[in-house]
């Protein structure tokens, strides 16, 4: 995952997480909160598969 496909969906998490709360619906704002954690684990995921962990024997 690109930097700019990281932040743009990262963005977009965040928007439905603020217009959950503007709208004052939780759920809507917690589905934003779940989504963009599930983001960052994905490209810190994809991340360590790129390029190997430190720990990894030969």
């Amino acid at each position: 995952m690109n930097n700019l496909t990281y932040w743009l969906l990262l963005a977009l998490c965040i928007a439905v997480e603020a217009w959950g709360v503007a709208i004052g619906n939780r759920d809507i704002a917690l589905v934003g909160v779940i989504a963009g954690v599930g983001v960052a684990a994905v490209a810190r995921l994809l991340y360590r598969a790129d390029h190997g962990e430190g720990g990894e024997e030969a």
